[in-house]
């Protein structure tokens, strides 16, 4: 039986894993859901969470108030003691800060400059701070922004002030493009993101996009991973993911991301638990994308391709440890392994064509991969697939893992061939 509970807000995608984590150790584990949250979004989950007996303590939906939220998961926990509460998913970072800080337990704290999830308010720290940061104007009515557009040379970006996955995230060509794209936003409720929050203008970041994952604790930053993006513009999305590539900890770019997500860290007062950092390395140096107050997303697919690299750890765990066992975080290293213990990529799959979802001999042929790991996905037999624009519409996330680099990359090319002659068969 359980002795104590750990709290996880909105624990979807590698939230999940984390909740799930916390389950493994033998905890009870509240979810806490937060009102932005869509009931549909609940069950956006890894596969962890859907096997193997895991269940919720209890389920809690965010009341009127961080008193009255705290008030009702205090009644649902009766006698257990709450040892932790951390973030799972986008949607819960604000509540997560609010509601640790009530409960007393490890927290990030109330950040005086406004809310951390705010893109707009993490620009302004990291440049207060002396760092590179983005141009940028933010507004909820287009008076807000039109001169700052003007004044850009274009592209530029235009994207919900909240929002995670490129969900909204458009780059406009011309001034009429960015006009009808605010517009859009400010009327439009995004995937994971308050409705009519406000709308980012920002200048177009030239460069190679990087994420940087970290977990804290009292201020100590350790590097779970750096990876590369692989963006492309697909099916009339701008920021399409195609998969994620590992980078060595002791490259020159490495070094000099890692130092200087740390800086952004400590920017944002980000001193306890899980983040990555979303990084442009552009022709003057690094520079801040967003900063996700949260573990890395994607449904914690990347989770095993992290622990092979690594040989046995990922950010889930460390992030539970960072809340709950200092002395357990302490012997994680200050940066992940080089060279890595393995060779590796996440794949995320693209679907080229739309329809309700009939058979999926593209699944099978990928799954007999000689670099094949695992497969996640939530598309099946009656599923209605959609042409691949953004995070949300992906088919899949694919964990290719092989001791040979040739053998990995004639998989990888395989399973693109894959895509381009359809992985389903549609009606």
């Amino acid at each position: 039986m359980a002795l104590s509970i750990v709290i996880v807000v909105d624990p979807i995608s590698t939230g999940g894993s984390v909740a799930f984590e916390a389950y493994r150790r033998g905890h009870a584990v509240m979810a806490v859901w937060c009102q932005e949250l869509g009931e549909e979004f609940r069950s956006h989950v890894p596969d962890c969470c859907k096997t193997q007996g895991f269940r919720y303590f209890s389920e809690i939906d965010e009341q009127s108030s961080v008193d009255a939220t705290a008030a009702a998961v205090k009644e649902a926990a009766g006698d257990l003691p709450i040892v932790a509460c951390i973030v799972g998913g986008e949607s819960g970072v604000t509540l997560a800060d609010k509601l640790s800080v009530e409960l007393g337990v490890t927290t990030n704290g109330i950040f005086s400059l406004g809310d951390r999830r705010n893109k707009s308010v993490q620009q302004k720290a990291v440049k207060a701070a002396g760092l590179r940061a983005v141009r940028e104007a933010l507004g909820t009515q287009w008076v807000d922004v039109e001169a700052f557009v003007e004044s850009e040379s274009f592209p530029v970006v235009v994207k919900p002030v909240e929002s995670c996955g490129s969900d909204g995230v458009k780059l406009c060509k011309t001034k009429e493009d960015a006009r009808a794209h605010f517009d859009l936003l400010m009327n439009s409720q995004r995937k994971v993101g308050a409705q009519g929050a406000a709308v980012l203008c920002q200048e177009f970041l030239k460069g190679k996009e990087y994420v940087v994952d970290h977990v804290s604790c009292n201020g100590v930053h350790k590097t779970m991973m750096v990876w590369v993006y692989d963006k492309r513009p697909t099916n009339g999305g701008d920021f399409v993911y195609y998969g994620m590539i590992p980078v060595d900890s002791a490259s020159d770019e490495a070094k000099v991301l890692i130092n200087y997500t740390r800086a952004v860290l400590d920017a944002l007062k980000l001193d306890n638990g899980p983040t990555h950092g979303e990084i442009m390395m552009t022709e003057d140096g690094p520079c801040l994308v967003e900063m996700n107050c949260r573990s890395h997303g994607w449904d914690g697919s990347w989770v095993p391709l992290a622990r092979a690299l690594t040989g046995g750890y990922a950010q889930p765990e460390v992030a539970l440890d960072s809340h709950m066992n200092e002395q357990a975080f302490c012997e994680i290293p200050d940066v992940m392994p080089s060279p890595f213990k393995a060779s590796g990529q996440t794949v995320m799959l693209v679907s080229n064509f739309a329809g309700t979802v009939k058979s999926a001999p593209g699944y099978e042929r990928m799954r007999k991969l000689p670099s094949f790991v695992a497969l996640q996905t939530g598309v099946e037999v009656g599923s209605r697939v959609e042409l691949t624009v953004d995070l949300f519409s992906a088919v899949g996330v694919l964990v290719l893992v092989n001791s040979s680099a040739d053998q990995l990359q004639a998989d990888i090319a395989e399973v693109r061939a894959i895509e381009k002659a359809g992985i389903f068969d549609l009606a």
